[in-house]
């Protein structure tokens, strides 16, 4: 934790043959205020971000960044809604990854970083 910071990471070796779903409980109000998604190479990847029953609420269709540099979600705007997601404790959070979106190249060595503040 930095400061009232902290971060929830991931991350996949190889080549992605499937979609996943990363799962954790907030320990606490927070509010999601960073996304970093990326693969090794050039790829198709979508994520979305969410929680139990809603999948897409908080980030919906973004793309997996290319060869090493992040896709960003970092902006009230680039969030569904227009707003930085409040999130109460003890929610199931979710990011659902498509490895290769609507049938293109899969993601390989996939890695998300979501960042929070407390409260």
């Amino acid at each position: 934790m930095q400061g009232n910071h902290f971060a929830v990471s991931y991350h996949t070796a190889g080549n992605a043959a499937a979609n996943h779903v990363f799962t954790f409980t907030a320990p606490f109000d927070c509010t999601l205020e960073y996304v970093s998604a990326v693969g090794s190479n050039t790829n198709n990847g979508i994520l979305d971000i969410g929680y139990t029953g809603a999948l897409e609420a908080y980030v919906l269709n973004k793309d997996v960044g290319d060869g090493l540099v992040p896709g960003t979600v970092d902006a009230p705007g680039e969030f569904v809604g227009s707003n930085y997601p409040h999130i109460a404790a003890g929610t199931v959070v979710t990011a659902s990854l498509d490895y290769d979106g609507a049938g293109g190249t899969a993601v390989a060595d996939f890695t998300l970083v979501m960042v929070f503040t407390e409260g």
